[in-house]
Protein backbone atom coordinates (compact mmCIF):
# COMPACT_ATOMS: atom_id res chain seq x y z
CA UNK A 1 0.00 0.00 0.00
CA UNK A 2 1.11 3.49 -0.93
CA UNK A 3 1.30 6.66 1.12
CA UNK A 4 1.85 9.86 1.16
CA UNK A 5 5.77 10.96 2.03
CA UNK A 6 7.99 14.17 2.26
CA UNK A 7 11.90 14.21 2.02
CA UNK A 8 12.86 17.73 3.01
CA UNK A 9 16.08 18.87 2.48
CA UNK A 10 18.03 22.47 1.56
CA UNK A 11 16.97 25.22 -0.08
CA UNK A 12 18.30 24.87 -4.14
CA UNK A 13 18.92 20.97 -3.53
CA UNK A 14 15.11 20.47 -4.27
CA UNK A 15 15.61 19.40 -7.87
CA UNK A 16 18.59 17.15 -7.28
CA UNK A 17 16.58 15.78 -4.72
CA UNK A 18 13.55 14.83 -6.97
CA UNK A 19 16.16 13.55 -9.38
CA UNK A 20 17.41 11.09 -6.80
CA UNK A 21 13.43 10.35 -5.74
CA UNK A 22 12.85 8.88 -9.57
CA UNK A 23 15.51 6.97 -9.77
CA UNK A 24 14.97 5.35 -6.68
CA UNK A 25 11.49 4.55 -7.99
CA UNK A 26 9.34 6.58 -5.93
CA UNK A 27 6.13 7.52 -7.55
CA UNK A 28 4.13 11.18 -8.14
CA UNK A 29 7.56 13.43 -7.22
CA UNK A 30 6.54 16.84 -6.66
CA UNK A 31 9.07 20.02 -6.39
CA UNK A 32 8.02 21.93 -3.45
CA UNK A 33 10.12 24.89 -1.29
CA UNK A 34 12.91 23.03 0.77
CA UNK A 35 11.29 19.59 0.14
CA UNK A 36 9.73 16.87 -2.29
CA UNK A 37 6.62 15.10 -2.45
CA UNK A 38 5.94 11.68 -3.12
CA UNK A 39 4.65 9.02 -2.86
CA UNK A 40 6.02 5.22 -2.03
CA UNK A 41 5.12 2.05 0.64
CA UNK A 42 6.81 0.94 3.54
CA UNK A 43 9.99 -0.59 1.45
CA UNK A 44 10.31 3.29 -0.07
CA UNK A 45 10.13 5.31 2.54
CA UNK A 46 13.09 3.17 4.20
CA UNK A 47 14.89 3.02 1.19
CA UNK A 48 14.74 7.08 1.05
CA UNK A 49 16.15 7.70 4.84
CA UNK A 50 18.72 4.57 3.28
CA UNK A 51 19.95 5.55 0.28
CA UNK A 52 18.77 9.15 -0.53
CA UNK A 53 22.38 11.64 -0.64
CA UNK A 54 20.51 15.12 -0.38
CA UNK A 55 17.31 14.50 2.14
CA UNK A 56 17.39 15.55 5.61
CA UNK A 57 14.58 13.51 7.07
CA UNK A 58 11.48 11.35 5.68
CA UNK A 59 8.30 12.29 6.98
CA UNK A 60 4.81 10.58 6.64
CA UNK A 61 1.82 12.92 7.04
CA UNK A 62 -0.83 11.67 8.85
CA UNK A 63 -3.18 14.29 8.85
CA UNK A 64 -3.73 17.40 6.80
CA UNK A 65 -5.93 20.35 8.48
CA UNK A 66 -6.53 24.08 9.06
CA UNK A 67 -4.74 25.67 11.73
CA UNK A 68 -6.95 29.01 12.16
CA UNK A 69 -6.84 28.78 16.07
CA UNK A 70 -4.85 27.32 18.69
CA UNK A 71 -8.54 25.33 19.94
CA UNK A 72 -8.58 23.78 16.33
CA UNK A 73 -4.95 22.79 16.13
CA UNK A 74 -5.81 21.14 19.73
CA UNK A 75 -9.15 19.43 18.41
CA UNK A 76 -7.59 18.46 15.21
CA UNK A 77 -4.42 16.79 16.99
CA UNK A 78 -7.49 14.74 19.19
CA UNK A 79 -9.37 13.26 16.37
CA UNK A 80 -6.09 11.07 15.64
CA UNK A 81 -6.36 7.90 17.93
CA UNK A 82 -2.61 7.81 19.45
CA UNK A 83 -3.22 4.19 21.29
CA UNK A 84 -2.56 2.97 17.41
CA UNK A 85 0.94 4.99 17.16
CA UNK A 86 2.43 5.49 20.04
CA UNK A 87 2.61 2.24 22.44
CA UNK A 88 1.96 2.36 26.39
CA UNK A 89 5.15 3.01 28.23
CA UNK A 90 6.45 4.61 25.46
CA UNK A 91 8.01 8.39 24.66
CA UNK A 92 7.29 11.10 22.31
CA UNK A 93 8.26 14.67 20.76
CA UNK A 94 6.90 16.71 18.87
CA UNK A 95 9.29 19.46 16.49
CA UNK A 96 6.88 22.36 14.44
CA UNK A 97 7.86 24.87 11.79
CA UNK A 98 5.55 27.97 11.48
CA UNK A 99 5.08 30.62 9.00
CA UNK A 100 1.91 31.81 9.97
CA UNK A 101 0.09 35.35 11.40
CA UNK A 102 -1.26 33.30 13.41
CA UNK A 103 0.71 31.69 15.47
CA UNK A 104 4.10 33.87 16.14
CA UNK A 105 5.97 30.83 18.25
CA UNK A 106 6.59 27.78 16.79
CA UNK A 107 7.16 25.94 20.59
CA UNK A 108 3.27 27.34 21.33
CA UNK A 109 2.28 25.20 18.84
CA UNK A 110 4.06 21.98 19.83
CA UNK A 111 3.04 22.42 23.46
CA UNK A 112 -0.95 22.72 22.00
CA UNK A 113 0.18 19.09 20.11
CA UNK A 114 1.81 17.82 23.44
CA UNK A 115 -1.66 18.12 25.33
CA UNK A 116 -3.96 17.00 22.58
CA UNK A 117 -2.14 13.71 22.41
CA UNK A 118 -1.30 13.96 26.55
CA UNK A 119 -4.55 14.59 27.16
CA UNK A 120 -6.54 11.84 25.15
CA UNK A 121 -4.33 9.46 26.81
CA UNK A 122 -5.14 10.84 30.26
CA UNK A 123 -8.73 10.66 29.49
CA UNK A 124 -8.51 7.19 27.50
CA UNK A 125 -6.20 5.32 30.29
CA UNK A 126 -5.81 6.93 33.18
CA UNK A 127 -1.86 7.40 32.16
CA UNK A 128 -0.13 9.74 30.18
CA UNK A 129 3.01 9.24 28.09
CA UNK A 130 6.46 10.88 28.81
CA UNK A 131 8.10 13.65 26.71
CA UNK A 132 11.63 12.72 25.62
CA UNK A 133 13.36 15.41 23.95
CA UNK A 134 16.50 13.48 23.45
CA UNK A 135 15.65 10.36 22.50
CA UNK A 136 11.90 9.65 21.93
CA UNK A 137 10.04 6.16 20.56
CA UNK A 138 7.83 8.06 18.61
CA UNK A 139 8.72 11.49 16.43
CA UNK A 140 5.86 14.13 15.24
CA UNK A 141 6.57 16.90 13.08
CA UNK A 142 3.89 19.77 12.07
CA UNK A 143 4.16 22.02 9.54
CA UNK A 144 1.70 25.56 9.64
CA UNK A 145 1.87 27.48 6.28
CA UNK A 146 -0.29 30.32 7.06
CA UNK A 147 -3.56 27.98 7.60
CA UNK A 148 -2.24 25.29 6.34
CA UNK A 149 -0.82 22.17 8.40
CA UNK A 150 -0.14 18.66 7.99
CA UNK A 151 1.12 16.89 11.11
CA UNK A 152 3.27 14.04 10.37
CA UNK A 153 5.62 11.08 11.39
CA UNK A 154 9.20 11.60 11.67
CA UNK A 155 11.03 8.79 10.23
CA UNK A 156 14.36 9.60 10.43
CA UNK A 157 14.75 10.88 13.99
CA UNK A 158 18.25 12.24 13.79
CA UNK A 159 18.68 14.37 10.86
CA UNK A 160 20.30 12.10 7.72
CA UNK A 161 23.21 14.97 6.88
CA UNK A 162 24.63 13.28 10.02
CA UNK A 163 25.68 10.13 8.19
CA UNK A 164 27.73 8.87 10.93
CA UNK A 165 31.69 9.07 9.54
CA UNK A 166 32.64 12.80 11.12
CA UNK A 167 34.72 12.21 13.86
CA UNK A 168 36.37 15.85 14.16
CA UNK A 169 35.62 18.57 12.44
CA UNK A 170 37.15 22.24 11.42
CA UNK A 171 35.53 25.47 11.64
CA UNK A 172 32.25 25.85 9.70
CA UNK A 173 32.68 22.45 8.19
CA UNK A 174 30.54 21.78 5.06
CA UNK A 175 26.78 20.28 5.55
CA UNK A 176 27.08 16.48 4.64
CA UNK A 177 23.79 16.95 2.57
CA UNK A 178 25.05 20.14 1.00
CA UNK A 179 28.18 18.76 0.00
CA UNK A 180 26.33 15.44 -1.70
CA UNK A 181 23.79 17.74 -3.57
CA UNK A 182 26.95 20.30 -4.86
CA UNK A 183 28.76 16.79 -6.24
CA UNK A 184 25.65 15.37 -7.74
CA UNK A 185 24.82 18.87 -9.40
CA UNK A 186 28.24 18.57 -11.13
CA UNK A 187 27.18 14.87 -12.67
CA UNK A 188 29.90 13.49 -11.84
CA UNK A 189 29.23 9.62 -11.05
CA UNK A 190 33.36 8.37 -10.44
CA UNK A 191 34.23 8.45 -14.23
CA UNK A 192 37.32 11.02 -13.59
CA UNK A 193 39.62 11.74 -10.42
CA UNK A 194 38.28 13.61 -7.96
CA UNK A 195 40.30 17.37 -6.21
CA UNK A 196 38.92 18.77 -3.77
CA UNK A 197 42.12 21.53 -3.16
CA UNK A 198 40.50 23.04 -0.12
CA UNK A 199 39.44 20.25 1.65
CA UNK A 200 38.83 21.08 5.30
CA UNK A 201 37.51 18.11 7.19
CA UNK A 202 36.84 16.19 4.04
CA UNK A 203 32.98 16.09 3.79
CA UNK A 204 33.09 16.49 -0.24
CA UNK A 205 36.03 13.99 -0.29
CA UNK A 206 33.86 11.78 1.25
CA UNK A 207 30.52 12.84 -0.25
CA UNK A 208 32.47 12.32 -3.37
CA UNK A 209 33.71 9.00 -2.83
CA UNK A 210 30.12 7.69 -1.78
CA UNK A 211 28.69 8.55 -5.08
CA UNK A 212 31.64 7.53 -7.14
CA UNK A 213 30.86 3.29 -5.12
CA UNK A 214 26.91 4.18 -5.29
CA UNK A 215 27.17 3.78 -1.71
CA UNK A 216 24.31 4.38 0.35
CA UNK A 217 24.87 6.93 2.90
CA UNK A 218 22.78 5.38 5.61
CA UNK A 219 25.70 2.51 5.96
CA UNK A 220 27.34 4.24 8.85
CA UNK A 221 23.71 5.05 10.67
CA UNK A 222 23.12 3.48 13.62
CA UNK A 223 19.54 4.32 13.85
CA UNK A 224 16.28 5.24 12.56
CA UNK A 225 13.43 6.74 13.94
CA UNK A 226 10.88 4.13 11.93
CA UNK A 227 12.70 1.39 13.89
CA UNK A 228 11.36 1.98 16.84
CA UNK A 229 7.39 2.21 15.22
CA UNK A 230 5.01 -0.72 15.88
CA UNK A 231 4.79 -1.78 12.61
CA UNK A 232 8.64 -1.61 12.10
CA UNK A 233 9.66 -4.52 9.86
CA UNK A 234 13.28 -5.92 10.60
CA UNK A 235 12.93 -8.28 7.79
CA UNK A 236 12.76 -5.69 4.91
CA UNK A 237 15.26 -3.35 6.59
CA UNK A 238 17.99 -6.11 6.90
CA UNK A 239 16.84 -7.01 3.15
CA UNK A 240 17.92 -3.19 2.07
CA UNK A 241 20.35 -2.74 4.64
CA UNK A 242 22.40 -5.99 2.93
CA UNK A 243 21.82 -5.52 -0.36
CA UNK A 244 25.19 -4.18 -2.37
CA UNK A 245 24.32 -5.32 -5.89
CA UNK A 246 24.02 -1.75 -7.38
CA UNK A 247 27.14 -0.51 -5.64
CA UNK A 248 30.26 -0.37 -8.27
CA UNK A 249 34.14 -0.10 -8.54
CA UNK A 250 35.64 3.44 -8.63
CA UNK A 251 38.64 2.99 -11.02
CA UNK A 252 39.99 6.40 -10.56
CA UNK A 253 41.14 8.38 -7.13
CA UNK A 254 39.87 10.96 -5.14
CA UNK A 255 42.56 13.82 -3.86
CA UNK A 256 42.23 16.16 -0.96
CA UNK A 257 44.58 19.23 0.09
CA UNK A 258 44.49 21.75 2.94
CA UNK A 259 47.64 24.26 3.91
CA UNK A 260 46.40 23.64 7.40
CA UNK A 261 47.71 20.46 8.75
CA UNK A 262 45.09 20.37 11.44
CA UNK A 263 42.45 20.28 8.32
CA UNK A 264 44.51 17.43 6.78
CA UNK A 265 44.79 15.09 9.81
CA UNK A 266 40.90 15.91 10.81
CA UNK A 267 40.21 14.83 7.14
CA UNK A 268 42.52 11.79 7.34
CA UNK A 269 40.52 10.88 10.30
CA UNK A 270 36.88 10.94 8.84
CA UNK A 271 37.59 9.26 5.63
CA UNK A 272 39.37 6.35 8.33
CA UNK A 273 36.10 6.00 9.90
CA UNK A 274 34.13 6.13 6.93
CA UNK A 275 36.82 3.12 5.52
CA UNK A 276 37.63 5.21 2.47
CA UNK A 277 41.20 5.66 2.74
CA UNK A 278 42.35 3.52 -0.19
CA UNK A 279 39.68 5.87 -2.20
CA UNK A 280 40.91 8.99 -1.15
CA UNK A 281 44.45 10.56 -0.59
CA UNK A 282 44.76 13.33 1.92
CA UNK A 283 47.88 15.66 1.86
CA UNK A 284 48.84 19.18 3.05
CA UNK A 285 48.98 21.79 0.45
CA UNK A 286 48.90 25.37 -0.97
CA UNK A 287 46.42 25.66 -3.87
CA UNK A 288 48.78 28.51 -5.44
CA UNK A 289 51.56 25.11 -5.87
CA UNK A 290 48.77 23.65 -8.03
CA UNK A 291 49.89 22.03 -11.16
CA UNK A 292 48.12 20.31 -14.18
CA UNK A 293 46.98 16.79 -13.46
CA UNK A 294 47.94 14.08 -15.71
CA UNK A 295 44.89 12.37 -16.48
CA UNK A 296 41.35 13.99 -16.61
CA UNK A 297 40.06 15.28 -13.13
CA UNK A 298 36.99 17.48 -11.73
CA UNK A 299 37.41 19.88 -8.73
CA UNK A 300 35.16 20.85 -6.53
CA UNK A 301 36.09 23.32 -3.46
CA UNK A 302 34.83 25.52 -0.73
CA UNK A 303 37.38 28.22 -0.92
CA UNK A 304 36.41 31.11 2.73
CA UNK A 305 34.01 33.74 1.99
CA UNK A 306 35.29 35.83 4.66
CA UNK A 307 31.58 35.39 6.95
CA UNK A 308 32.27 32.03 9.60
CA UNK A 309 35.55 31.84 7.80
CA UNK A 310 37.93 34.66 7.53
CA UNK A 311 41.27 35.00 5.62
CA UNK A 312 44.10 38.05 4.80
CA UNK A 313 43.44 38.90 1.26
CA UNK A 314 40.41 37.48 0.57
CA UNK A 315 39.96 38.89 -3.15
CA UNK A 316 43.73 38.04 -3.69
CA UNK A 317 42.78 34.25 -2.65
CA UNK A 318 39.84 34.51 -5.24
CA UNK A 319 42.39 35.83 -8.29
CA UNK A 320 44.97 33.24 -6.84
CA UNK A 321 42.36 30.49 -7.83
CA UNK A 322 41.46 32.18 -10.99
CA UNK A 323 45.34 32.20 -12.29
CA UNK A 324 46.01 28.86 -11.03
CA UNK A 325 42.77 27.23 -13.05
CA UNK A 326 43.82 29.28 -16.01
CA UNK A 327 47.45 27.70 -16.00
CA UNK A 328 47.11 24.36 -14.74
CA UNK A 329 43.54 23.05 -14.86
CA UNK A 330 42.92 23.36 -19.13
CA UNK A 331 40.78 20.71 -19.92
CA UNK A 332 39.00 20.19 -16.95
CA UNK A 333 36.18 21.60 -15.22
CA UNK A 334 36.13 23.36 -11.67
CA UNK A 335 33.19 23.99 -9.61
CA UNK A 336 33.29 26.51 -7.05
CA UNK A 337 31.00 27.25 -4.03
CA UNK A 338 31.07 31.08 -2.80
CA UNK A 339 28.95 33.60 -1.28
CA UNK A 340 30.26 37.55 -2.94
CA UNK A 341 29.88 38.49 -5.87
CA UNK A 342 33.25 40.44 -5.66
CA UNK A 343 35.16 37.67 -4.95
CA UNK A 344 34.38 35.19 -7.93
CA UNK A 345 34.72 38.61 -10.02
CA UNK A 346 38.48 38.38 -8.73
CA UNK A 347 38.58 34.58 -10.23
CA UNK A 348 38.14 36.20 -14.08
CA UNK A 349 36.94 33.49 -15.53
CA UNK A 350 33.23 33.40 -17.00
CA UNK A 351 31.20 30.78 -15.18
CA UNK A 352 29.22 28.37 -17.81
CA UNK A 353 26.34 27.92 -15.23
CA UNK A 354 25.60 29.54 -12.11
CA UNK A 355 23.14 27.81 -9.10
CA UNK A 356 21.90 29.17 -5.96
CA UNK A 357 21.99 27.31 -2.98
CA UNK A 358 22.18 28.65 0.69
CA UNK A 359 24.96 27.47 3.14
CA UNK A 360 23.35 27.60 6.29
CA UNK A 361 21.89 31.09 5.87
CA UNK A 362 24.11 32.85 3.32
CA UNK A 363 22.39 32.78 -0.40
CA UNK A 364 25.59 31.28 -2.42
CA UNK A 365 26.54 30.47 -5.59
CA UNK A 366 27.81 27.25 -7.07
CA UNK A 367 29.69 28.24 -10.29
CA UNK A 368 30.99 25.99 -13.26
CA UNK A 369 33.90 26.75 -14.66
CA UNK A 370 35.13 25.08 -18.19
CA UNK A 371 38.49 25.55 -18.45
CA UNK A 372 39.18 25.59 -22.31
CA UNK A 373 42.30 27.29 -24.55
CA UNK A 374 41.10 28.95 -27.62
CA UNK A 375 37.58 30.18 -28.36
CA UNK A 376 34.79 28.89 -27.14
CA UNK A 377 33.31 27.80 -30.73
CA UNK A 378 36.45 26.28 -31.40
CA UNK A 379 36.35 23.98 -28.01
CA UNK A 380 32.69 23.14 -28.72
CA UNK A 381 33.61 22.18 -32.24
CA UNK A 382 35.89 20.03 -31.12
CA UNK A 383 33.13 18.03 -28.90
CA UNK A 384 33.38 20.43 -25.42
CA UNK A 385 30.82 20.49 -23.47
CA UNK A 386 30.09 23.59 -22.04
CA UNK A 387 26.55 23.17 -20.43
CA UNK A 388 25.14 19.70 -19.73
CA UNK A 389 21.44 19.39 -20.43
CA UNK A 390 20.67 18.93 -16.81
CA UNK A 391 22.56 22.17 -16.04
CA UNK A 392 20.81 23.79 -18.47
CA UNK A 393 17.74 22.74 -16.58
CA UNK A 394 19.34 23.95 -13.50
CA UNK A 395 19.96 27.67 -14.75
CA UNK A 396 16.21 27.69 -15.96
CA UNK A 397 15.26 27.73 -12.59
CA UNK A 398 13.16 30.52 -11.72
CA UNK A 399 14.74 31.23 -7.94
CA UNK A 400 17.96 33.11 -9.79
CA UNK A 401 19.81 35.30 -7.80
CA UNK A 402 18.71 39.21 -7.64
CA UNK A 403 20.61 41.25 -10.55
CA UNK A 404 21.96 43.72 -8.15
CA UNK A 405 22.63 41.75 -5.10
CA UNK A 406 23.84 44.06 -1.88
CA UNK A 407 26.16 42.50 -0.06
CA UNK A 408 26.58 43.01 4.07
CA UNK A 409 30.10 44.67 3.54
CA UNK A 410 32.76 45.34 0.67
CA UNK A 411 36.18 43.95 0.91
CA UNK A 412 39.12 45.97 0.21
CA UNK A 413 42.70 44.73 -1.16
CA UNK A 414 45.44 44.16 0.89
CA UNK A 415 48.72 44.33 -0.80
CA UNK A 416 50.30 43.44 2.73
CA UNK A 417 48.86 40.33 2.85
CA UNK A 418 49.38 39.50 -1.10
CA UNK A 419 51.17 36.38 -0.27
CA UNK A 420 49.00 34.76 2.51
CA UNK A 421 48.12 31.34 3.59
CA UNK A 422 44.40 30.57 1.79
CA UNK A 423 43.33 28.74 4.27
CA UNK A 424 44.42 30.97 7.14
CA UNK A 425 41.56 31.50 9.59
CA UNK A 426 41.67 32.40 13.62
CA UNK A 427 42.27 29.30 15.04
CA UNK A 428 45.00 28.71 12.06
CA UNK A 429 48.85 29.23 12.48
CA UNK A 430 50.57 31.13 9.32
CA UNK A 431 53.70 29.52 10.77
CA UNK A 432 54.46 26.13 9.83
CA UNK A 433 57.60 23.60 10.12
CA UNK A 434 57.14 23.01 6.02
CA UNK A 435 56.94 25.84 4.38
CA UNK A 436 57.81 25.00 0.78
CA UNK A 437 53.88 24.72 0.11
CA UNK A 438 54.24 21.70 -2.19
CA UNK A 439 51.72 19.36 -3.14
CA UNK A 440 53.69 16.88 -2.49
CA UNK A 441 53.20 13.28 -1.07
CA UNK A 442 54.98 11.42 1.29
CA UNK A 443 55.12 8.10 -0.38
CA UNK A 444 52.95 6.64 1.83
CA UNK A 445 51.91 3.24 0.31
CA UNK A 446 49.15 1.33 1.21
CA UNK A 447 49.59 -2.31 1.39
CA UNK A 448 46.72 -4.09 2.00
CA UNK A 449 45.04 -7.09 0.76
CA UNK A 450 42.73 -5.50 -2.06
CA UNK A 451 40.42 -8.57 -1.91
CA UNK A 452 38.44 -6.13 -0.37
CA UNK A 453 38.36 -2.17 -1.01
CA UNK A 454 37.57 -0.97 2.41
CA UNK A 455 39.00 -1.21 5.98
CA UNK A 456 37.50 -3.15 9.00
CA UNK A 457 34.97 -0.41 10.83
CA UNK A 458 33.18 -2.55 13.75
CA UNK A 459 31.12 -1.29 16.08
CA UNK A 460 30.44 -2.75 19.08
CA UNK A 461 26.20 -3.81 19.30
CA UNK A 462 24.96 -5.14 22.41
CA UNK A 463 21.67 -6.81 20.44
CA UNK A 464 23.32 -8.66 17.41
CA UNK A 465 23.06 -9.96 13.99
CA UNK A 466 23.25 -7.29 11.03
CA UNK A 467 25.82 -8.92 9.33
CA UNK A 468 29.23 -7.05 7.72
CA UNK A 469 29.09 -6.52 4.45
CA UNK A 470 32.88 -7.20 1.67
CA UNK A 471 33.23 -4.80 -0.51
CA UNK A 472 35.58 -6.12 -3.74
CA UNK A 473 37.45 -4.83 -6.14
CA UNK A 474 41.01 -5.02 -8.07
CA UNK A 475 43.15 -1.20 -8.68
CA UNK A 476 46.10 -0.32 -7.78
CA UNK A 477 48.00 3.81 -7.55
CA UNK A 478 50.72 5.37 -6.52
CA UNK A 479 51.14 8.45 -4.19
CA UNK A 480 51.45 11.87 -6.31
CA UNK A 481 52.73 14.96 -5.70
CA UNK A 482 52.90 18.29 -8.09
CA UNK A 483 56.67 18.20 -8.90
CA UNK A 484 56.58 16.40 -11.79
CA UNK A 485 57.98 12.68 -10.72
CA UNK A 486 57.21 9.79 -13.33
CA UNK A 487 57.27 6.53 -11.81
CA UNK A 488 55.35 3.73 -10.50
CA UNK A 489 55.95 4.12 -7.29
CA UNK A 490 54.66 7.96 -6.66
CA UNK A 491 52.65 9.98 -8.90
CA UNK A 492 52.18 13.43 -9.86
CA UNK A 493 49.43 15.31 -12.08
CA UNK A 494 51.47 14.26 -14.90
CA UNK A 495 52.39 10.87 -13.84
CA UNK A 496 51.70 7.38 -13.63
CA UNK A 497 49.10 4.82 -11.32
CA UNK A 498 50.73 2.37 -8.93
CA UNK A 499 48.77 2.07 -5.89
CA UNK A 500 46.96 -0.52 -3.68
CA UNK A 501 43.64 -0.33 -2.21
CA UNK A 502 42.65 -2.88 0.71
CA UNK A 503 40.60 -3.52 3.82
CA UNK A 504 37.43 -3.96 4.80
CA UNK A 505 34.94 -2.48 6.64
CA UNK A 506 31.40 -3.62 8.75
CA UNK A 507 28.85 -1.30 7.50
CA UNK A 508 27.75 0.86 9.98
CA UNK A 509 28.75 -1.54 12.54
CA UNK A 510 24.55 -2.15 12.60
CA UNK A 511 24.00 -5.55 14.25
CA UNK A 512 20.58 -6.72 15.30
CA UNK A 513 19.03 -9.26 16.61
CA UNK A 514 15.48 -9.62 14.45
CA UNK A 515 12.97 -7.79 16.84
CA UNK A 516 15.40 -6.42 19.12
CA UNK A 517 16.76 -3.21 19.39
CA UNK A 518 19.89 -1.87 18.45
CA UNK A 519 22.89 0.05 20.53
CA UNK A 520 25.80 0.18 19.36
CA UNK A 521 29.01 2.36 20.72
CA UNK A 522 31.60 3.21 17.64
CA UNK A 523 35.17 2.55 18.38
CA UNK A 524 35.91 6.26 17.01
CA UNK A 525 34.82 7.29 20.52
CA UNK A 526 31.36 9.38 20.77
CA UNK A 527 29.19 11.16 18.36
CA UNK A 528 29.70 14.46 17.29
CA UNK A 529 27.40 17.34 16.84
CA UNK A 530 27.20 18.74 13.27
CA UNK A 531 25.75 21.72 11.47
CA UNK A 532 22.41 22.62 12.03
CA UNK A 533 19.37 20.84 11.22
CA UNK A 534 17.27 22.33 8.47
CA UNK A 535 14.52 23.45 10.64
Amino acid sequence: MEFELIAKTFMGLEPVLAQELVQLGASNVKIGRRMVSFTGNKEMMYRANFQLHTAIRILKPIKHFKARSADEVYDEVQKIDWSELIESGKTFSVDSVVYSEEFRNSRFVTYKVKDAIVDQFRDKTGTRPNISVSNPDMRLHIHIADDDATLSLDSSGESLHRRGYRQESVEAPLNEVLAAGMILMTGWKGDTDFIDPMCGSGTILIEAALIAHNMSPGVFRKEYAFEKWPDFDQDLFDSIYNDDSKEREFAHHIYGYDIDMKAVNTARINLKAAGLTNDITVEQADFKNFQKPANPSIMVMNPPYGERISTPNLLGTYKMIGERLKHQFMGNDAWVLSYREECFEQIGLKPSIKIPVYNGSLECEFRKYAIFGGKMSEYRSEGGVVKTDFEKKQMAEEHRFKANREFKKRLDENEENAEADIRSFTFHSLERKDDRGDFHRDGDRRNDDRGNWRERRPFDHSRDSRGSRDFRGSDSRGSRDFRGSDSRGSRDFRGSKGYDKGGMFDKGGRSVNKGGNRSSTSKFGKKRSFDNDED
